[in-house]
């Protein structure tokens, strides 16, 4: 008897000892490195055309969109991967910290450019600034790190870089689905070959460097030939910069942010930077936690509180106004939006 008693103790500890390891375990096993997309696919290798995934979006765009099939058979006839597009996903520079991400596009050579557009076409920056509202040193300095002022619009096959996202990318396959089919829409609508634009490794075009939903929604004809042209048009490029901004709330004349120091005096701030762009907090109770004179938010609207890596290891924290949040629409990395508005202040000294 005492042995079975003790044999039921054994196996009983055995199996507690067991769920209580196991999650342990489980937690190391999904700290293991994933395989990133570019590491499961060969450059060049033919897409599966016959997939489910493109049986499906084949079907949307001739039943909803009404693609002929010849023309489908036509454009994806031998579509393949571009590999070099999964590799530059996972290195993105938004994702480097701030002081290495900064001094790449806040550069004398780029101040220097910025001011002399900016007289340059006065006359159309006025007129911006009237009609939508958005301040010409923004725009300018949009258009400036997005595409080197046009310079640099990106030499991938659009059509190539949208396809290799969608059936090879897993985490944002949804996203460019749906940017193919709007591709390929405003392709049809302005008379443009899907095969002949290129873009950059993000599936972005023109000097506006829009996806292609962006465009579809944002850009705007402003030199008034009836094209909305964001590949060479000055006025249709800096009116769609403004149009976008200006879509997302911009007020003009107000604060894009404002400096808190280097370290964050209240619980309440705390989370609300570890929550990002969803993390806001009323203007007035900035102002008290931490003690500073803040000017006023546009309607009264919350503000996000902002961190930015310094080459020491700290953190430069500013709070982040509307304004400052318009441009993350734009792009959603505060680290962009700072670079903006850095930029923007250099372009107007």
């Amino acid at each position: 008897m005492r042995r079975s008693l003790l044999y039921i103790g054994v196996v009983s500890l055995f199996f507690l000892l067991s769920w209580i390891i196991s999650p342990c375990l489980s937690s190391a096993d999904e700290r293991e490195p994933q395989p990133r997309a570019a590491d499961l696919v060969e450059d060049g290798q033919s897409i599966d055309l016959a997939s489910l995934r493109y049986q499906e979006i084949f079907q949307e765009l001739s039943g909803k969109h009404g693609f002929a099939q010849e023309e489908l058979d036509r454009l994806f006839a031998g579509v393949s991967i571009r590999k070099r597009v999964l590799e530059l996903m996972d290195t993105q520079w938004e994702a480097k910290p701030y002081f290495e991400y900064s001094p790449r596009f806040i550069t004398p050579q780029m101040i220097e450019q910025g001011r002399r557009l900016l007289g340059e076409h006065r006359e159309v920056l006025d007129r911006i600034e009237k009609e939508l509202g958005v301040e010409r040193e923004i725009v300018v300095a949009i258009w400036g790190v997005e595409s080197k002022f046009g310079a640099h619009k990106g030499a991938f096959s659009m059509f190539q870089t949208l396809n290799t996202m969608f059936d090879a990318y897993p985490r944002r396959s949804k996203f460019y689905r749906e940017q193919l089919i709007e591709y390929l829409l405003l392709c049809r609508e302005n008379g443009v070959d899907p095969l002949a634009i290129t873009g950059s490794y993000g599936g972005a075009f023109g000097q506006t460097q829009f996806i292609p939903s962006s465009f579809r929604l944002y850009a705007v004809d402003f030199d008034g030939d009836g094209r909305r042209d964001v590949w060479e048009s000055v006025p249709d490029i800096l009116a769609s910069i403004a149009n976008y901004l200006h879509r997302f709330g911009w007020t003009f004349k107000s604060p894009i942010y404002q400096e808190l120091g280097k370290k964050l005096k209240g619980d309440k701030l705390e989370k609300a930077y570890a929550q990002g762009r969803k993390g806001f907090v009323p203007r007035a109770e900035v102002k008290k936690i931490q003690g500073l004179a803040l000017p006023p938010s546009p309607e009264n609207r919350e503000l996000t509180i902002v961190g930015l890596e310094l080459r020491d290891g700290g953190l430069r924290y500013v709070a982040g106004y509307p304004n400052f949040q318009a441009v993350t629409k734009w792009n959603n990395s505060n680290r962009y939006a700072m670079v903006i508005a850095e930029l923007a202040e250099k372009l107007r000294e």
